[in-house]
Parts: structure tokens; C-alpha cells; sequence
């Protein structure tokens, strides 16, 4: 699905899930942001940007970080700001992953799974992982540059078979996922 959505600045991908039943073990949902560069936007990540880590601009930045899904609201928030990113990135690609600590889980094994990536009160896609329910990991957008220079999103939700560190290295190739 394509969006008309044209210049957009800075958005803030948002997840939620709920905890696990008691005595479960727990499950970890984690924003995972790939940038690419405009000289080769589908060829290897220029860096990621996921739990323990931001941008080494900073205009990339997980604010927010769950192991667990416990509390109100979103459990995890990371701020993108696209009108930052230097002129040699192109792409942004954001996918969410499940860590696979205690065994595999997927997304419809996870409760009332959510992700929202907003650019200031508009939602630009909202969506709760069941097109991609028997998947470990998703794609869920993104961002390119045109050659104007203004950023356009594409919702882009795909599943993965994959533990994050696959996930990270394959998110972004045209034809991958589900």
C-alpha cells in the first residue's frame, strides 16, 4: 500500500504488547531502524539503530525500551528524524523483532500486539502483526528520499522466520519476507 504523504520530518514508531501469562517466560518486542545510502539503497545497512544503540548523528533514538510488555501504553518508542539524516542516506526501512530467548514465539502467539508510526498527531500506518501472525519479525515501513530531497513513507508490512540478528541483516532486500 502506497501513501501520499510527502516531506515528512520526524515520526515516532510506537510498539505495545502484553506481558506474558503468569509464570511464562517473557517476551521481548524490539523497533529495529535500518539506513541505507542514497548510492545504495538496497544493498548492505549503513547502521541500525535497535535496543542499546542510536544513530551516530542522534537523529535516530530509542527513547523507550521493554523486555517485558508490562505497563500503560506504548512499551516501546523510537523518534526518527528524517529532516536530520544527512543527504548521503536514502532509506529507512523499520521492522519489529521478537527476541527468541525462551524458544520460538510469533507474533500471534503474542498478546494485543500494536505498532503506530506517527508523524506528529497523523498515523501513517497502525497496525496489530496479523497479516504476519506465524512470523518472528516484520517490516513495517519505509522511508525513502526523492530526488527532490523530501522523505515519502511506504507501509510495508512483511514477515520474517527470523531471529533478530537475520532479521536485521535481510529487512531490507526488495523481495524478502512474506
Amino acid at each position: 500500500m502506497s501513501t501520499p504523504n510527502k516531506d515528512i520530518e520526524k515520526v515516532e514508531v510506537r510498539i505495545k504488547w502484553d506481558p506474558s501469562p503468569h509464570g511464562e517466560p517473557d517476551v521481548d518486542l524490539d523497533i529495529i531502524a535500518a539506513t541505507y545510502p542514497a548510492d545504495a539503497p538496497y544493498g548492505s545497512p549503513a547502521y541500525l539503530v535497535h535496543f542499546d544503540s542510536r544513530s551516530p548523528d542522534g537523529t535516530i533514538t530509542l527513547n523507550r525500551d521493554s523486555r517485558t510488555g508490562q505497563g500503560f501504553g506504548f512499551d516501546e518508542v523510537m523518534t526518527i528524524e528524517l529532516d536530520r539524516l544527512a543527504d548521503r542516506y536514502g532509506r529507512v526501512v523499520v521492522g519489529v523483532a521478537i527476541q527468541q530467548r525462551e524458544g520460538r514465539k510469533t507474533f500471534g502467539q503474542v498478546g494485543s500486539t500494536l505498532v503506530e508510526i506517527r508523524e506528529g498527531y497523523t498515523s501513517l500506518v497502525q497496525d496489530d502483526f496479523a497479516r504476519v501472525a506465524s512470523s518472528t519479525a516484520a517490516v513495517v515501513g519505509e522511508f525513502s528520499r526523492t530526488g527532490s530531497g523530501t522523505w515519502v513513507f511506504r507501509s510495508d508490512v512483511r514477515g520474517f522466520d527470523a531471529d533478530p540478528d537475520a532479521f536485521a541483516a535481510v529487512m531490507g532486500d526488495r523481495d524478502a519476507g512474506t
